[in-house]
């Protein structure tokens, strides 16, 4: 079993999201050790890009500003680097196709394995085209993360045959964002999963509260949070690490 699919034996498992380099790296590695002490279970490290279709307005401000920021690929990889010794929590990247094939794929996965990043997220990864990248990611031991959709109907059983690390159970139509309610129906997507996978899966897209966290760990294996975390350090800047510790912990203690 992988170091992420281990993260899950503990029980229901919280995992946040943030956007590397807003409002600065160095806030962002303080960010990261701030979740990982407060009971996050793997964190998802977003690489800014251009153009993120899969996010709502508050992540791709996040995005634009980290790139006027002047922040790389290369500088992300050093600052994980520099934390790594100090947290053991499973990393997962999440960032576009586009990211990967510009820098070469097979630099980019090693260089996650060199620095101990233990899965990668590419939302505009079709399933259909993942051999592009999942023999590399097997090669140097990455986890390349499957996403799942209301939309994806006939296709979950493959999707989820064919899974590693866990699984990104994408909770609603549309982009990331917070939503006061989260009303797709997800029990039947989950039960074609488990009936497919030993894998975990985990829902994202929409959760900004507590009871939500509950409401969807409840159903699946964990909760993944991202615009909530966002908006947080949108707020309190480089004052954040505290405020999002805080807010992780009380996501985490909502849903053991």
């Amino acid at each position: 079993m992988s170091k992420i699919g281990k993260a899950f034996e503990k029980g229901k498992a919280f995992i946040p999201f943030i956007t590397c380099g807003y409002p600065d790296l160095e806030t962002t590695a303080a960010i990261i050790l701030s979740m990982a002490a407060n009971g996050a279970d793997i964190i998802e490290l977003g690489i800014p890009f251009s153009d993120p279709t899969a996010e709502g307005p508050i992540i791709q401000g996040a995005n634009e500003k980290a790139l006027k920021n002047g922040v790389t690929t290369d500088a992300i990889f050093d600052m994980v680097r520099s934390i790594r010794g100090k947290t053991d929590i499973p990393f997962v990247f999440m960032t576009y196709a586009n990211v990967v094939y510009s820098y070469g794929a097979e630099k980019f996965i090693s260089t996650c394995s060199d620095i101990g990043v233990d899965g990668l997220i590419l939302p505009d990864l079709p399933f259909e085209e993942k051999d592009e990248f999942a023999p590399i990611c097997r090669k140097y031991g990455v986890d390349l993360i499957s996403l799942i959709a209301p939309t994806s109907s006939n296709r979950v059983a493959m999707i989820a045959k064919e899974a590693e690390g866990f699984i990104y159970i994408v909770s609603s139509l549309g982009v990331t964002g917070t939503r006061s309610v989260i009303d797709s129906d997800l029990k039947p997507i989950i039960r074609t999963v488990r009936e497919n996978s030993q894998i975990p899966c985990a829902v994202g897209f929409g959760i900004s509260t507590p009871a939500q966290a509950a409401e969807m760990a409840s159903i699946s294996d964990g909760a993944i949070v991202g615009s909530a975390i966002i908006k947080l350090i949108e707020k309190y800047g480089k004052d954040s690490p505290k405020y999002v510790g805080e807010y992780v912990k009380s996501m985490k203690d909502a849903i053991i």
